[in-house]
């Protein structure tokens, strides 16, 4: 059975991975991002995800489905972080477990390029020297960007 969910929650990997898998299958495929500590050549301190709490979670169940749907298997997880992570916390993780390995790790890559593409959740970088700015590409509508 898959699960997804938005969450304000430190992600635990092992809750994640614990969600999949069964004995007939052969292959566990499992991604997590994390924050870290440098970009660009700047010193990282942090990450602020902001974003519609329910909106995300239905799209993300969403995206959820279509991979199982196109790997052939039931048995995915995935879950994304809001609010402020220090370096080094799990922002996303995805877990797919399938018969073999190549369903497994398809799954999991499209959840994560359609979290990239479509997720209502946007990013704002927090540096060493104070300043933050909104990461392009991830700006909310109500600071600027109303789209193409």
């Amino acid at each position: 059975m898959s699960w997804s969910d938005v969450t304000n929650d430190p992600i635990d990997p092992g809750t994640v991975l614990a969600r999949v898998g069964r004995p007939g299958d052969g292959a566990v495929a499992f991604f997590a991002g994390v924050v870290r500590d440098e970009n660009e050549g700047r010193p990282v301190s942090g990450m602020e995800y902001e974003g519609y709490d329910e909106m995300a979670r239905d799209e993300l169940a969403g995206i959820v489905a279509e991979a199982a749907g196109r790997a052939g298997t039931q048995r995915i997880a995935a879950v994304h972080r809001l609010g402020r992570l220090a370096v080094g916390e799990v922002s996303v993780a995805i877990a797919v477990s399938a018969p073999h390995r190549a369903e497994a790790f398809a799954a999991a890559r499209y959840i994560i390029e359609e979290i990239k593409k479509r997720l209502p959740v946007w990013k704002r970088e927090h540096y060493l020297d104070r300043a933050a700015e909104w990461l392009e590409g991830s700006l909310p509508v109500e600071r600027g960007n109303r789209g193409a």
